[in-house]
C-alpha cells in the first residue's frame, strides 16, 4: 500500500513530541477517521517505530484512515522526562489536540500497544473526539485499567494467549467488566510482542474494527 509519510515535531506539555503523520495515497482529504497509535513503555526500548505500532498503523491505514503515531517524553527525539504515565497521559492528549487541527472533523480511533494501552486509552475514554479505541497486549498484571468499567466507546481488544503481562484469566475478567460495546480477540500463541504473529494482528484489526466506517 502507498502512503505518504511525513516526520514532524508536536507541541507537548514538556517540549516538542517526535511523531509521523501518515496518510494512504488514496485517502480522502477530508477523512471522516483518523487514528492515533501510542507506543510501549519508553524505559524498555518502546518507541513510535516498535513493531506491533507499524502493525497497527498499517491496519488503519489500509482502512483509509490517516495515522499520527508520536513518541512519548523522553523517547526517541521527543524532549522531556519520563513520567511514570502521568505526563504521557498529557502527551496523549496533545497528540489527539494536534490530530483533531490536522483531521478537523474526523472522529479519532486511538490505539494503545502495552504501557500505550494503558495510558492511550484512558485519554481517549475521557475525549469527545474519539470515537472507539483498540488496546493490544493490555498489561493487565501490573497496570490498573479499571477506567475502562465506565468507558461506554466501542473497544477492540487484542491479546496473545502467551501474553507474559496479560494472563487469560485476568484479561477476560477485565474485558468482563469493561463497559459495551467491547470484543475480545486472542492470538492463539502469540506473546506478550506478537513475535511471529504480526500479520495476525493485523488482520485482527481490520477484520474487527471496532466502529462503522462511513
Amino acid at each position: 500500500m502507498k502512503r505518504k509519510v511525513q516526520s514532524l515535531f508536536l507541541p507537548g506539555p514538556a517540549g516538542q513530541l517526535e511523531a509521523l503523520w501518515e496518510q494512504p495515497t488514496s485517502a480522502d482529504p477530508s477523512p471522516s477517521l483518523a487514528g492515533l497509535v501510542c507506543h510501549p513503555h519508553p524505559l524498555y526500548g518502546g518507541t513510535l517505530h516498535n513493531k506491533v505500532v507499524h502493525h497497527t498503523a498499517r491496519a488503519l491505514q489500509e482502512l483509509g484512515l490517516p495515522v499520527l503515531r508520536f513518541n512519548f517524553r523522553g523517547a526517541g527525539k521527543s524532549q522531556g522526562t519520563h513520567d511514570q504515565g502521568r505526563g504521557e497521559a498529557e502527551d496523549t492528549r496533545a497528540a489527539l489536540a494536534y490530530l483533531g487541527d490536522k483531521a478537523p472533523g474526523a472522529g479519532i480511533v486511538l490505539a494503545g500497544f502495552s504501557f500505550g494501552a494503558w495510558v492511550g486509552l484512558r485519554a481517549g475514554c475521557g475525549d469527545p473526539r474519539v470515537r472507539a479505541l483498540i488496546g493490544i497486549g493490555l498489561p493487565a498484571a501490573n497496570s490498573d485499567l479499571s477506567y475502562l468499567e465506565s468507558c461506554p466507546k466501542p473497544k477492540l481488544f487484542v491479546q496473545g494467549t502467551r501474553d507474559q503481562f496479560g494472563a487469560r484469566q485476568a484479561v477476560e475478567a477485565l474485558v468482563a467488566r469493561a463497559a459495551a460495546p467491547k470484543q475480545l480477540v486472542w492470538i492463539e500463541g502469540a506473546d506478550h510482542f506478537f513475535a511471529g504473529h504480526l500479520e495476525e494482528l493485523r488482520h485482527a484489526i481490520l477484520e474487527h474494527f471496532p466502529i462503522h466506517r462511513p
